[in-house]
């Protein structure tokens, strides 16, 4: 797929800086660190989103991105961690490549928080159990 800078990457045709690379996936700088120690986490073939994402790859992919947030951890001793994954234009995915995301936190980091403003009002427990059954009879 040549429309998708990390297959790009991936096949040597654009830079990045490699951290890991298996016969699986990748993890490579994210290029505009935020803040120090961004990687990316992505599998070698092309797909485009979660829903596309078969389970041995997504174990494979959390299995890197575990080792590289342990990496992080003995490098620089981050107060804290992200790790996400974000699917679709509305979800805020801007490269149509599944990718993790492994970011070290630092207090005062100035990356802003999901929940400015407080944390959500907790569901009432019928709803939330009328939402857990209908997700689960999809399983």
């Amino acid at each position: 797929m040549t429309d998708c800078v990390f297959c790009e990457i991936l096949a040597g045709r654009m830079p990045a800086s490699f951290v890991y690379r298996d016969d699986r996936a990748a993890a490579f700088m994210d290029l505009r660190q935020a803040v120090d120690g961004h990687v990316l986490v992505v599998p070698l073939r092309h797909v485009p989103d979660i829903y596309e994402l078969d389970e041995p790859t997504a174990a494979h992919l959390m299995t890197v991105a575990v080792r590289v947030a342990k990496a992080l951890a003995a490098d620089a001793r981050p107060a804290g961690l992200n790790l996400w994954q974000s699917n679709g234009e509305a979800g805020g995915q801007e490269v149509p490549h599944v990718h993790l995301h492994v970011q070290p936190r630092r207090e005062g980091d100035g990356i802003l928080r999901l929940y400015r403003d407080g944390l959500p009002v907790a569901g009432e427990r019928a709803h939330l159990d009328r939402l857990a059954a209908r997700i689960a009879s999809r399983l």
